[in-house]
């Protein structure tokens, strides 16, 4: 993997910031998407610091002028983009019946569009090389039901069968679609559930009240797990997987 160069959103904190961390010791160059922009320059900061390849560019994955104008950035700044990784995430917490209409909207916009959105501008340069790999951080909640996540989920499920339709329509050109399903992971998305000290507790233990079993591991995810898979997906090792789906939950789901 060693210089190449990877394209990852939703890079300034949590799963995207691992992936970049990761990718970066491996030796590929990263440029680094975040709508966030003074977020991700510390992020950015601190891997340069520690001697890896990363630049930031900022970058609202839901506006379509801009995502097509910074992947030309990056491209022509740091070279063609062998691999994408879609890390960007919104949550909004709800009851349906009590979800707005800019929760739902806003929530679609970055995990499904904002997929759709940078898959185009990336895999239409992709295929003409006839090379390139894309794993999409979805979540375990596309496949299993969960009270109060009812767009959050559907917006996971839409990404990730997007991701594997147009894995199908590329494979021809050598280029691989993946998704990495992760369960709970230990970031400020899953903290921002919680309401008081019982909440990580409630996680791993289980919730029967929201009908949720809990973590067989018996623990949380870190962000260094999502992001070995996603590297796992995107390298040469994984050179005969596309269309998948591999889930990294301690088995919240079940094998769901």
């Amino acid at each position: 993997m060693e210089h190449k160069v990877a394209l990852v959103t939703g890079a300034a904190g949590g799963i995207g910031a691992a992936v970049v961390r990761a990718l970066g010791e491996r030796g590929v160059r990263v440029a680094a998407l975040d709508r966030d922009v003074a977020r991700l320059r510390g992020t950015v900061a601190a891997a340069v610091a520690d001697g890896l390849s990363v630049q930031a560019f900022g970058c609202d994955v839901s506006d379509s002028a801009r995502v097509d104008s910074v992947v030309g950035a990056v491209e022509e700044q740091l070279g063609p983009v062998e691999y994408l990784v879609n890390a960007a995430g919104v949550l909004r917490l709800g009851e349906t019946r009590d979800l707005a209409d800019e929760d739902w909207a806003a929530t679609f916009a970055v995990n499904a569009t904002g997929v759709f959105h940078m898959c185009r501008a990336v895999v239409s340069r992709m295929v003409p090389r006839s090379r390139g790999a894309v794993v999409t951080v979805a979540s375990n909640a596309a496949a299993t039901p969960r009270t109060q996540m009812a767009a959050y989920a559907a917006s996971k499920a839409a990404a990730s069968m997007f991701t594997k339709s147009l894995g199908l329509e590329v494979a021809r050109h050598g280029i691989r679609c993946n998704v990495v399903a992760p369960g709970s992971t230990d970031t400020p998305m899953l903290s921002s559930m919680w309401h008081d000290e019982s909440g990580p507790r409630g996680t791993v233990e289980g919730r029967p009240e929201a009908f949720r079993v809990g973590i067989p591991l018996g623990r949380l995810a870190r962000p260094a797990d999502v992001a070995a898979a996603v590297v796992f997906l995107l390298s040469d090792q994984a050179s005969h997987i596309t269309l998948h789906d591999l889930t990294v939950d301690g088995g919240a789901a079940l094998g769901a």
